[in-house]
């Protein structure tokens, strides 16, 4: 895997998704603002790119034998396994983690007010998300399953009601962005999950687990920004109306 300063960040995190490491320790974002080069990351974040193209070779070079290729998953394998991992685990998650923060932000935010702040966050990228999701599985996760059926049968493109499937998917990458964002905040807030001298179990648990959403997070919206979404876009294109 070659990589040089005009490698696009999403494409190597899609190629060997151990580079994400890399890319979170200098807070690149490899998943809703994975369209970027090495370059132009770099130039953001102040950082010297052959140190950085170096750490990326290195983390390439540890690459285990039994990892998942995703980009070898046909789209409608993709599609079915993100559903069932990553959107149920949101959905699970979502569900053990509210009663959490409710917790923390009650006890604690007299003398930690950003956790009501937090609370707030989560409150809103869990009524965003749940909404989110339910259009992929209703409207352009089906419409993926249709495309492949399209390709092996020889057939025309599925008829939609999302309408145009790129602004449908620009769409879908929209609400990544701002979930990107929320917990980006999040975690400022809470000092990259470091819980406090005064914090108790609850909260050191609550901490722990809304950085696990967020990292689950990042896998996922990588796996449809990266991978999922384009190629379904370049399918799309190929198929005769």
């Amino acid at each position: 895997m070659e990589i040089n300063n005009q490698s696009i960040i999403g494409d190597i995190v899609a190629e060997n998704y151990k580079t994400a490491s890399v890319f979170k320790k200098h807070k690149i974002d490899f998943c809703c603002n994975g369209n970027r080069t090495i370059a132009d990351a770099s130039r953001k974040r102040q950082l010297n790119e052959e140190e950085l193209i170096n750490e990326l070779q290195g983390a390439v070079a540890q690459n285990a034998q039994g990892d998942i290729d995703f980009k070898t998953f046909p789209l409608d394998l993709l599609a079915d396994y993100i559903e069932k991992t990553h959107h149920r685990y949101v959905d699970s998650k979502i569900a053990e983690i509210t009663p959490f923060v409710q917790r923390i932000a009650s006890v604690h935010g007299d003398n930690h007010p950003e956790l009501l702040e937090v609370e707030r966050l989560f409150q809103e990228s869990a009524g965003d998300l749940s909404a989110h999701l339910r259009k992929e599985e209703l409207m352009l996760f089906p419409y993926i399953r249709q495309l492949v059926k399209a390709q092996m049968s020889g057939g025309n493109r599925p008829v939609t009601k999302m309408g145009d499937a790129k602004d449908y998917i620009a769409l879908m990458e929209d609400d990544h962005s701002v979930e990107g964002d929320r917990f980006r905040t999040i975690s400022d807030l809470t000092d990259n999950y470091n819980p406090p001298a005064d914090a108790c179990n609850t909260y050191r648990v609550t901490l722990s687990l809304l950085q696990e959403f967020e990292e689950d997070l990042h896998r996922h919206i990588h796996l449809e920004n990266n991978i999922l979404f384009p190629k379904a876009i370049e399918l799309t294109e190929s198929i005769a109306e």
